[in-house]
């Protein structure tokens, strides 16, 4: 059964934080427009639904006046089956509005506008915005205060609705990255975890040329006191700290475990960390062993010494 499309109409006064919550749900996977003009928002809808797009937001601005006035008409257009529809109104207290605008010397966009009762100063101008945009707010499904709110705890809130877990939204992208410190860390690593302290299989003469991912090699290494112990102490780290990740907005998490050369203890830790997390976390977590398949002079047969992993 097909999904129904989730529709997103943003909307509040200016200051309260609309681009910061556009920007999140865009980082939420969400197609997102700013300032789109009410009247089209219908026939944008069902353009972008037949695009093969499930899940769409749509910023409203207070600047044309005309766009407003038959607001409630469009809203009723957007609703039909196979849809949700959810109006997010950004408030915040007039003292609030004021500051921000203040600290940022930009003007209220009413001050500026050309029409006869346009405001004459940014108070002015936050009044006249509440009166135009009340039937607006009249039809939210959701009310969120922004006064006391950083922009990371808006960015927060946001997720909280519409992210992980809500409405089948996409979770963070999550990757396992095994590497060898020889050929240098991964550039796009959040984490980077070094286990050459490890007893290395390289100097096992049977082990050496095999990697990571045989049976023969992965006993060797858990076999040992200390990778249990290293493996308990970064998957409790990882449970606090992955779902902390996700809620702060991170799309994208690379956790990456470097050895000598990236064949053996890292590929080993990668996999077991991954899956082990997979389960206690209850979700799908990817593994790329960049290096297992890079082999050393020392590594062939008929080599001997050396001190690669």
């Amino acid at each position: 059964m097909t999904p129904p499309t989730l529709v997103v109409v943003l909307t509040g006064m200016s200051g309260a934080g609309k681009s910061t919550a556009l920007h999140a749900l865009e980082d939420l996977g969400f197609f997102c427009v700013d300032n789109m003009p009410p009247l089209v928002l219908p026939s944008t809808i069902e353009a972008l639904e037949q695009g093969g797009l499930g899940r769409v937001a749509f910023g409203i601005d207070v600047r044309v006046r005309s766009f407003l006035d038959n607001i409630g008409s469009v809203i009723d257009a957007i609703i039909a089956p196979g849809r949700e529809l959810s109006v997010l109104f950004l408030d915040a207290a007039d003292a609030a509005l004021f500051r921000r605008f203040s600290s940022t010397r930009r003007p209220h966009p009413l001050s500026t506008s050309t029409e006869p009762d346009a405001a004459t100063d940014v108070l002015a101008g936050i009044r006249l915005e509440r009166e135009r945009l009340s039937s607006l707010r009249a039809r939210a499904t959701r009310i969120l205060d922004t006064t006391s709110l950083s922009v990371h705890d808006l960015r927060r809130a946001v997720f909280d609705v519409f992210g992980p877990g809500a409405g089948g939204a996409p979770r963070m992208h999550t990757r396992f990255v095994s590497f060898g410190f020889k050929y240098g860390a991964p550039m796009d690593a959040d984490l980077i975890f070094d286990v050459r302290f490890l007893d290395n299989p390289f100097f096992v003469p049977e082990l050496k040329a095999i990697p990571g991912t045989d049976a023969r090699v992965r006993d060797f290494v858990l076999g040992k006191t200390e990778t249990q112990e290293l493996l308990a102490k970064v998957a409790d780290l990882l449970e606090f700290s992955i779902p902390r990740f996700e809620r702060e907005g991170k799309s994208y998490l690379t956790v990456a475990i470097g050895c000598t050369g990236g064949r053996h203890r890292s590929v080993v830790l990668a996999d077991k960390l991954a899956a082990e997390l997979g389960r206690s976390l209850g979700r799908s977590i990817d593994v790329v062993h960049r290096d297992v398949e890079k082999v050393t002079l020392d590594e062939r047969p008929g080599r001997g010494g050396g001190g690669e992993d």
